[in-house]
């Protein structure tokens, strides 16, 4: 029974859609040992809790037992996939990938088995490929096909330009799943099309195709999707701390889908946060609630006591947090303030001035409406935004 019920959740709980799902059911219930894909094209070098959504899935095929394979796409990442992209995503070159792969898979690590776990390159059989290889496989896919899909659709539509190479990418995804005959492959419901290749090409090559999970994505604390490139991510390699000051900014309205996406909590938990919000309850405390719930998937239960222990006493108290980082400003610094602030917190000073004017921007607890005139002559303590402080030390 509780087989049963485990197998239930993995295809329901934060899932989309499982093409077909009764064939994989079946699978999963008869013990069968799947070959379970997974393909990522290191774009960055950090995971953020939305990715780490198909990460945690994949934790579950290996807790019953079967292969989970991660594929580095270290030859479709100097394409780019541009399946959620309004614009030609940049090439990166064989280097760049490399070294993002490096921080991916430490952190994967920290969900993922990957002592277990068959990690494979697909430069292995792409860079095997003859150009008339390559025709007959693009062969099978027809360009309506291709600008169905709504970012090129929309793309095309404002005369936007579609590069050839893009058409590529789910043609070298798909063949990826030939020649790792794929049981399964996982993705995002972003990655749909493209797992869908998979298993025309495998038809092509008389393999039995593989089933396609495609999961949720998780929404980033704006409500828009959740993105390493736009400020709204919670990183898996944040501080407790940071992680939980992040979660407690989300929009109250998400605060049931991060539970379905970001936590293990019962889905019968959920329901009966999402009706005592609907009557009235005070979301401060459910998000609490769910930030310690994910802050400890992460780092543990004491540690997640503790990031909620300092953001009380800083945003509830009044109180500054107790392990204020110092940061000392050159003298060339001094003589740019914003430029200042945004070395010291890591930022843009796009990102300082905007904080500036909605009076985000603290010295000494006194909020500053402008910088332009302010020169930092003395130590002085910068709060940034609701959760960052650093002591400008001179």
């Amino acid at each position: 029974m509780k087989k049963k019920t485990t197998i239930e959740a993995l295809l329901s709980r934060g899932v989309e859609e499982v093409i077909v799902q009764a064939d994989l059911q079946k699978a999963l219930e008869q013990g069968k040992k799947l070959r379970v894909k997974f393909g990522i094209d290191p774009t960055g070098d950090k995971i953020h809790i939305g990715h780490a959504v198909v990460y945690w899935k994949l934790r579950a095929f290996q807790e019953l037992g079967h292969q989970v394979i991660i594929l580095i796409g270290d030859y479709t990442a100097m394409i780019g996939d541009t399946s959620d992209k309004s614009a030609e995503r940049q090439q990166l070159t064989r280097d760049a990938v490399r070294t993002n792969m490096k921080h991916y898979l430490k952190q994967i690590g920290q969900i993922v088995d990957l002592e277990k776990a068959e990690i494979r390159y697909n430069s292995e059989w792409l860079k095997k490929l003859e150009f008339v290889d390559v025709v007959e496989l693009a062969s099978e896919f027809k360009v309506a096909q291709m600008l169905e899909r709504d970012n090129f659709r929309e793309r095309y539509e404002a005369q936007k330009p579609i590069g050839l190479q893009e058409f590529l990418y789910p043609v070298m995804q798909g063949y990826d799943s030939v020649a790792l005959r794929a049981d399964v492959e996982l993705g995002g419901n972003d990655q749909l099309f493209n797992m869908l290749a998979g298993r025309t090409l495998q038809k092509r090559a008389g393999q039995k195709p593989q089933a396609v999970m495609a999961t949720e994505l998780l929404k980033g604390a704006d409500g828009q999707k959740m993105s390493k490139t736009q400020p709204n991510c919670v990183f898996i390699t944040d501080t407790p701390k940071d992680m939980y000051g992040k979660l407690m900014a989300i929009d109250d309205e998400l605060i049931p889908h991060y539970f379905r996406l970001a936590t293990e909590v019962p889905f019968d938990v959920i329901e009966t946060v999402e009706r005592d919000m609907a009557a009235g309850a005070n979301p401060r405390d459910t998000k609490a609630s769910l930030a310690r719930e994910i802050v400890a998937r992460y780092y543990g239960e004491k540690q997640a006591q503790a990031a909620e222990d300092d953001w009380n006493k800083q945003f509830r108290s009044g109180e500054m947090p107790a392990d204020m980082e110092d940061y000392r400003a050159d003298d060339k610094e001094l003589a740019d303030t914003v430029g200042l602030l945004a070395n010291a917190f890591g930022v843009t000073k796009s990102e300082v001035r905007r904080l500036v004017s909605q009076g985000g921007v603290r010295f000494d607890g006194e909020v500053m409406d402008s910088l332009d005139d302010v020169r930092v002559n003395e130590a002085v303590v910068v709060s940034l935004g609701k959760r960052r402080y650093k002591r400008i030390l001179v």
